[in-house]
């Protein structure tokens, strides 16, 4: 096969071998393959000025010109005549330094190095050329080429050279941001693959094209110095109180997503006046299928251009940050879709995925699996929480789906799985690599969070990486929903025979550093909302909603709520519609909402409410045994008792007149807080504004307060200080 044979199907691995510069019998020779060309001409780029027309070597398109050696060489530019048309380019074969220079392996920053790199190539007459440099990587391909708009998506115009560490690279002068791209691959019998998005690519398009687009990271201004520049926090002593939230559906415009900037205009106020500390967003990497909500991603590196460009992006998070407001991402190193122009068998093999389907895929998403035994796939996916952290300012990473990354038998029968070296279930591999992300984000970022969704029972999953555990700041307390939310569906008049289901959380309570989730996942697939499953007349759903808040708000752990829970949103969530807004002008759902923001505030400001949220010094039972009554109290203390909160929930629609409850000291006790008040539609019981203690011992305690306890309603109770 000849060399413009080879050219022309596109299948030359090593182009700069026969393309770009030469010396050759003493004699400096220029190479240059133009499909379709007719004539070529060189020019010096800068001056204009002509140097030769090319001799054509081969019709398809090779073209080659020589002078003396003696002769200065310069940067060339290549004016091309075609049977239809006429164009001045810059040749890229001609900068094989600037394709191979200054590639930085640092495994946690690939995203620096890889993708399509804005930058600068010297030419032979030293002078600057602006263009990008692209880098994929692609061990077992035969050809890869980056075609897009520059080149009319014809794959034989840009064939990047292979390296002995799997990577194609080259340099292509003259593009700039906003150019599309994509990669075209050829397997290693030759046959083209379907094209492919950028794994490292910072900016997509949506469908049909997915393709990729050149982004300018150092175009954007940052403007949060001062919450980037303040004290580390301790994170298991402060409030964290999360709103999760779908970008697409918190609030729309004729039914189309507001966008960051329109979620910067409304989602951020909001959140601020509700007293939030944080925004978690559902994923926002790059995914093809709007109904995944983002849990099936395709640019891990790339925030999705569903709501607007990444600087957009960054002035959300930017304007989030001056108002003192934390943003937590979704991160999903579990799995990814099996789309074409996604990640799977990239280059022809499973190259980012396990090639066992008994561990490379998922049952339950119809989705590959991450081969954790890589270190290039470690790396990529590491690189990539990095990213977030460092180009986009984010401040904490929910890790999605932990529990299935443990898991070698996650959601398989007998036979569908294969064990590890051991016998055992554990994926050793995946466990190192939870490890190694913890380690490196804390390490590089100190004031990050990491939380994971974990839905088991997998030991130390925040206890530090050098215990031998996973390492991360938080878990999700899925133990606690769960059966905070079965208890709460009992008629009222059943729950005494149900009791353990809602205390039993204090019994782990401390096992983990934990966040207490109502999350997305239980209001959807046919769950509907968590007012829908209060049981009752209208009063009483409303009453038991309000109750059950004031209780998740006191019990020990950090808090999140899924966006429109905080006003008892009646219908369950859709990620194509907005959030009932509407429902709002009725007094029970003000109401709630009114409530919620009062509890967000209370939680910020006592510090016996968050201090000691993972220590249980900060906790004690009053009573955990009053099945009988459905009525359980205990009490929340700061830092060496300075302040003492008492807690009361009744779960039950009747109240209770002479309620007796052990308290740890003597004094008068204050009813700051009650979400039966009048305020938020609640019945407005008159239990009175505090209570005097008893020098009379009970619960274990050895003083007592006498309350009148409200229908459905939590109550707090401070110890007046002398």
């Amino acid at each position: 096969m000849t060399l413009a044979t080879t050219l022309d199907n596109a299948m030359d691995a090593c182009p700069f071998d026969s393309l770009g510069w030469f010396e050759i019998k003493g004699k400096w020779l220029v190479r240059c393959w133009h499909p379709g060309a007719t004539q070529v001409t060189l020019l010096n780029k800068f001056s204009g000025e002509p140097i030769g027309d090319m001799e054509c070597v081969d019709e398809k398109g090779l073209f080659e010109f020589s002078w003396p050696k003696k002769t200065k060489r310069c940067t060339l530019d290549f004016h091309i005549t075609r049977t239809d048309c006429e164009y001045r380019i810059c040749d890229s074969y001609q900068f094989a330094d600037r394709t191979f220079e200054d590639f930085d392996h640092d495994h946690n920053h690939l995203f620096k190095n890889m993708g399509a790199q804005l930058c600068e190539a010297t030419g032979p007459d030293g002078k600057k050329v602006k263009g990008v440099r692209f880098a994929v990587y692609a061990p077992n391909a035969r050809a890869v080429s980056v075609i897009g708009s520059f080149n009319d998506w014809d794959g034989r115009r840009h064939l990047l050279n292979s390296g002995a560490d799997g990577v194609w690279r080259l340099f292509v002068p003259g593009i700039s941001a906003g150019d599309q791209y994509k990669f075209e691959l050829k397997d290693q019998g030759g046959t083209m693959l379907p094209h492919k998005s950028d794994p490292y690519g910072f900016f997509k398009e949506q469908y049909p094209s997915f393709a990729s687009i050149v982004f300018d990271h150092e175009q954007y201004q940052w403007q949060d110095k001062k919450w980037r520049d303040r004290a580390l926090p301790d994170w298991r002593q402060v409030p964290i109180n999360i709103y999760e939230v779908h970008a697409g559906s918190w609030r729309q415009a004729d039914g189309q997503p507001l966008g960051w900037t329109g979620l910067t205009e409304q989602l951020i106020p909001y959140v601020v006046d509700m007293g939030y500390t944080h925004i978690e967003l559902l994923p926002v990497s790059e995914y093809p299928f709007d109904g995944s909500w983002g849990y099936q991603p395709v640019g891990l590196f790339a925030p999705t251009s569903r709501f607007g460009t990444p600087d957009e992006f960054k002035a959300f998070v930017d304007a989030c940050h001056q108002a003192n407001i934390g943003v937590i991402v979704d991160w999903v190193p579990a799995h990814f879709p099996a789309d074409e122009h996604g990640l799977a068998k990239f280059d022809g093999t499973a190259l980012y995925e396990y090639s066992d389907p008994r561990r490379g895929w998922h049952p339950d998403w119809n989705s590959y699996i991450y081969d954790y035994g890589r270190h290039t796939v470690c790396d990529f996916l590491i690189s990539s929480a990095v990213a977030w952290l460092e180009y986009f300012h984010i401040d904490g990473i929910r890790v999605d789906a932990v529990a299935s990354m443990l898991y070698l038998d996650y959601s398989r029968e007998s036979g569908e799985w294969v064990p590890n070296v051991d016998g055992g279930n554990h994926n050793y591999e995946a466990i190192e690599f939870v490890k190694r992300f913890n380690e490196t984000v804390y390490s590089l970022h100190p004031k990050v969070i990491t939380i994971a969704e974990e839905s088991t029972s997998f030991d130390g999953v925040t206890r530090p990486v050098f215990a031998g555990c996973l390492g991360f700041g938080f878990k999700w307390n899925m133990g606690w929903m769960h059966d905070s939310l079965q208890y709460l569906q009992h008629d009222p008049i059943h729950r005494r025979y149900h009791h353990g289901e809602i205390t039993f959380s204090m019994v782990y309570a401390y096992s983990e550093n934990y966040v207490l989730p109502l999350s997305h996942d239980e209001v959807v697939h046919g769950k509907g909302s968590i007012i829908g499953r209060m049981p009752g007349d209208e009063w009483q759903q409303v009453a038991n909603l309000r109750a059950f808040y004031g209780y998740m708000f006191c019990h020990p752990g950090k808090k999140l709520n899924f966006m429109g829970n905080e006003f008892g949103q009646g219908a369950e969530w859709s990620h194509t519609r907005s959030l009932d807004w509407h429902l709002l002008q009725y007094e029970k759902h003000s109401g709630v909402q009114s409530m919620f923001k009062d509890l967000n505030h209370l939680y910020a400001n006592e510090k016996a409410l968050h201090q000691l949220d993972c220590d249980p010094e900060g906790f004690t039972w009053l009573n955990h045994d009053d099945a009988d009554s459905s009525v359980i109290s205990f009490a929340r203390f700061s830092p060496g008792r300075e302040e003492i909160l008492i807690v009361v929930t009744n779960f039950t629609p009747v109240p209770h007149e002479f309620y007796r409850i052990g308290v740890p000291e003597s004094g008068y006790y204050e009813v700051i807080f009650n979400t039966d008040a009048g305020v938020y539609n609640g019945s407005n019981f008159d239990m009175g504004a505090g209570f005097n203690s008893f020098n009379e011992s009970r619960n274990g305690q050895s003083f007592s307060v006498e309350v009148r306890l409200p229908p459905l309603a939590t109550v707090v109770m401070k110890k007046k200080l002398n």
